[in-house]
Order: C-alpha cells, then sequence, then structure tokens
C-alpha cells in the first residue's frame, strides 16, 4: 500500500473563516500516485473542522449565522472554558459539531465526490498559524 503525507498552513486574516481546501487536496492524492484508496484531511488544531458541502457563499453565511444563533454564541461570559482565561470555548463548540476531519474516497487516481461536493477548512477561532494534515493511502 503507498501512502503520502502532506500539509497545509493556515493563519487566517479572520477570526473566522471558511477556506475551499479542494484543489490542494486533489494535488496531493495525484502527487501520491494512489489510483484507489481514501484521503484523511484533518485539522490539527481542537478550534478548527474539516468538512464536506457544497461550494455557495449563501451556504456558507447560512452555516456561520447557525453556529453564531444556535450551536455556540460567541459569548465569553457563557462559558465555563472562558473562566481559565481564554474565549473561545465558542469555537472548541462549533468545531466539535463541525468535525475536525474527512475521508473522501480515491477512484481512478481523483477524489470521487458527488455532485457540488467539496473540501472545506473551517476556522473558528483564526488569525494564528494553523495546520491540516492530508493523508494518502491506497494502491
Amino acid at each position: 500500500m503507498k501512502s503520502h503525507t502532506d500539509y497545509l498552513w493556515f493563519n487566517t486574516k479572520q477570526r473566522q473563516e471558511i477556506i475551499d481546501i479542494t484543489d490542494e487536496v486533489a494535488a496531493q492524492v495525484a502527487k501520491s500516485g494512489v489510483k484507489e484508496g481514501f484521503v484523511l484531511v484533518s485539522a490539527m488544531h481542537i478550534t478548527a473542522s474539516v468538512f464536506v458541502n457544497d461550494h455557495e457563499s449563501g451556504l456558507w453565511q447560512d452555516i456561520l449565522r447557525w453556529l453564531e444563533d444556535s450551536v455556540a454564541p460567541w459569548d465569553p461570559r457563557r462559558y465555563r472554558h472562558n473562566e481559565t482565561g481564554e474565549d473561545n470555548a465558542a469555537a472548541h463548540l462549533r468545531s466539535l459539531t463541525i468535525g475536525h476531519e474527512v475521508i473522501v474516497p480515491i477512484t481512478a487516481g481523483k477524489l470521487d465526490f458527488g455532485p457540488w461536493q467539496r473540501v472545506f477548512y473551517g476556522e473558528w477561532d483564526g488569525q494564528r498559524r494553523k495546520r491540516v494534515i492530508i493523508k494518502v493511502l491506497g494502491e
């Protein structure tokens, strides 16, 4: 079995951002030479996410609003975690809700998606250096 590992680094300009990383993931699949297998894409920080969804800006705004209004409002006084001197408890909860990794099948050397699917990095507590691992496995 072949394996290939690479990392993406992020230092977002905003505290929260959604970034399409599909092309970077596909480039690593091509570089790996794997024709049949899987690629794991995982955020290596507990206040970030990796997810599969549609590349549509209205949906991104809906996701951000849903996280703020329904999942974890950014209200530092609301959370016990923030009593430690942090202010990012909401980012931890957002990451827990969205998830920190995805596995995408590889068929004939390409990401095997359904219509409209793309891979995204979700940053919930940015403006500092973070990374994502891309691990390709297969034949």
